[in-house]
């Protein structure tokens, strides 16, 4: 039998490996920059007024008539800060007595009726949604003057409970909205699961569906918080003079026709009410983008 030689394998050219995923990663192409460059000029957009204002609220006004408005405060002072706080200090504790209910009622309400309507499904319930879902869609502007009718002839009409209900009304469908497309995407074998087990409505919801609903809850509370602290028209019609929120105050420092324009006190009232929306947002961030992806705004 003759020797059969094999034919020899080709060289591997190892002096040509591919690169890593890291090292491809670490080449900046003409799009990531491009994005960088988009990126970097939305944040400068965003954070330079709000660079401005911290600045300027730290100035004495001697300092601020100089001109330079990008400087730092050669002497910074804290009395403007305390000028503020004294004068938009009631406001901030009625758009608290606001914003506590107002985010509370809706959330609870919403989450029943997206509970309802995602597992239960009662007579008239894609009718019922669609209600409701329109009434999302509708401006606030089209349902005040109704809605100072029907309060003033309740004896509530610029009350506290007359604002908060206002709040409740107006909140009601953006969370059943939330809360219908967050069960939507629960399995339906889990619900079926405690029905078998005996459970009834209300035991399902709480012991069930309402302890899972955490990253739901967090982003509806953003979004509700954020909507009531910063409205203006309806608490300016609703709220009545004792119980202005804050952002109505803070109208009538920046527009006060007396005197000399303190724009140090200004930011920082402006700074003061704006402070709570901002602090929720970078507590619970996380949660929010949990709660989106988890099926926020799935239907």
């Amino acid at each position: 039998m003759s020797d059969t030689t094999l034919p020899a394998a080709p060289a591997m050219a190892f002096d040509s490996a591919p690169a890593t995923p890291r090292a491809r990663r670490k080449r900046l192409s003409p799009a990531r920059l491009g994005v960088y460059a988009f990126l970097f000029s939305a944040a400068l957009y965003f954070l330079l007024p709000l660079y401005v204002m911290i600045i300027t609220s730290f100035k004495s006004m001697d300092e601020i008539r100089s001109g330079n408005v990008f400087a730092l405060p050669a002497l910074a002072t804290i009395a403007p800060w305390q000028d503020a706080w004294a004068q938009v200090s009631g406001g901030f504790w009625n758009s608290v007595a606001i914003t506590v209910p107002s985010t509370i009622i809706p959330i609870l309400l919403g989450a029943i009726n997206g509970y309802a309507l995602s597992f239960w499904r009662p007579r008239g319930a894609n009718m019922l949604f669609g209600v409701l879902l329109a009434g999302a869609f509708i401006p606030v502007q089209v349902m005040i003057y109704p809605l100072v009718w029907m309060m003033a002839r309740a004896g509530i009409f610029g009350s506290l409970p007359a604002i908060v209900l206002v709040h409740v009304i107006f909140g009601m469908p953006i969370m059943t909205l939330l809360f219908r497309n967050y069960y939507a995407a629960v399995p339906q074998e889990l619900f079926q699961a405690a029905r078998i087990d005996g459970g009834g409505f209300w035991r399902i919801f709480l012991q069930v569906m309402l302890p899972m609903s955490l990253p739901i809850i967090v982003v509806a509370a953003i979004m509700q918080v954020t909507g009531v602290w910063n409205d203006y028209i309806l608490g300016l019609v609703f709220a009545g003079r004792e119980h202005a929120p804050m952002t109505v105050q803070l109208n009538n420092v920046i527009n006060t026709t007396t005197g000399t324009r303190l724009y140090n006190v200004n930011m920082a009232a402006t700074i003061l009410t704006a402070a709570v929306p901002l602090a929720i947002y970078f507590i619970s961030g996380r949660w929010f983008v949990r709660g989106i992806a988890a099926g926020a705004v799935k239907g």
